[in-house]
């Protein structure tokens, strides 16, 4: 619906809006304007404005082009793994995007640890990113455990680099434990569905891959991890390199 170089330009107003539209796809097919702008906090002319940046003549045409997308994923049970991996590489990457993943990259090389942190599917995913970077020579530790003291540790995390996972961004502990980190002098990298949550408005570095969510019966979040486990050998990798051109 948004390509990411018009996500990537959203300001403010136009982030809180989009994550609400993408979080409350079925309650926006009842909404008027008015609606949704008193839903979202924002006001009507900040729908409008949004519609006519994701290329809608009208709330109307936005509301059908959801309707038809419901009707796609209503046919399937969930998506196809083949359609995953091209809505991320066909609509998300970017010359822009690599930008970012530079950025990240720089923050990574310099830091003298790097520590990755996520719960859930995320915590498998966190420790997966850790084995990757510790195979290729990083200092690295990983964080499943949503309660784990990271504020009563001896550690001195001052030149670390942290990367948290988390699909919603909203995730209470990691914000938390996000929160202990920075207040300990490390850098932030989260790698989120989408750029406009708490998680990564906080970050020094977004990644956000911008995946349309999938739940099963409404509460179960299966928003598929291949970008994730992407770019997390990714940033293994690049990383890597600019090591080895140290040297």
């Amino acid at each position: 619906m948004f390509n990411f170089e018009t996500i990537k330009a959203f300001t403010e107003t136009d982030r809180v809006l989009y994550d609400y539209l993408m979080q409350h796809k079925e309650e926006v097919h009842y909404m008027r304007v008015r609606d949704l702008a008193e839903a979202a906090h924002v006001s009507p002319a900040s729908v409008i404005r949004l519609m006519k940046k994701g290329g809608y003549e009208s709330f109307a045409e936005f509301k059908l082009e959801i309707r038809r997308q419901s009707k796609q994923v209503q046919q399937q049970a969930v998506f196809d793994t083949k359609e995953i991996v091209d809505e991320f590489f066909n609509r998300t990457l970017s010359k822009d995007y690599n930008t970012q993943l530079d950025k990240a990259v720089e923050l990574i090389h310099k830091a003298n640890l790097v520590i990755f942190l996520g719960i859930g599917t995320s915590g498998i995913l966190a420790e997966y990113g850790s084995r990757q970077f510790v195979n290729l020579g990083q200092r690295t530790f990983f964080v499943k455990d949503p309660f784990y003291p990271l504020g009563h540790s001896s550690e001195d995390f001052t030149g670390s680099a942290a990367i948290l996972l988390s699909v919603s961004g909203e995730t209470e502990q990691v914000i938390e434990q996000m929160e202990v980190l920075k207040s300990q002098g490390s850098k932030i990298i989260s790698i989120t569905n989408t750029s406009g949550n708490t998680l990564a408005k906080h970050s020094d570095v977004n990644l956000a891959y911008h995946l349309t969510p999938e739940f099963i019966k409404g509460e179960v979040n299966i928003t598929s991890q291949v970008p994730v486990t992407y770019l997390l050998e990714t940033l293994a990798r690049k990383n890597y390199a600019k090591r080895q051109k140290k040297y």
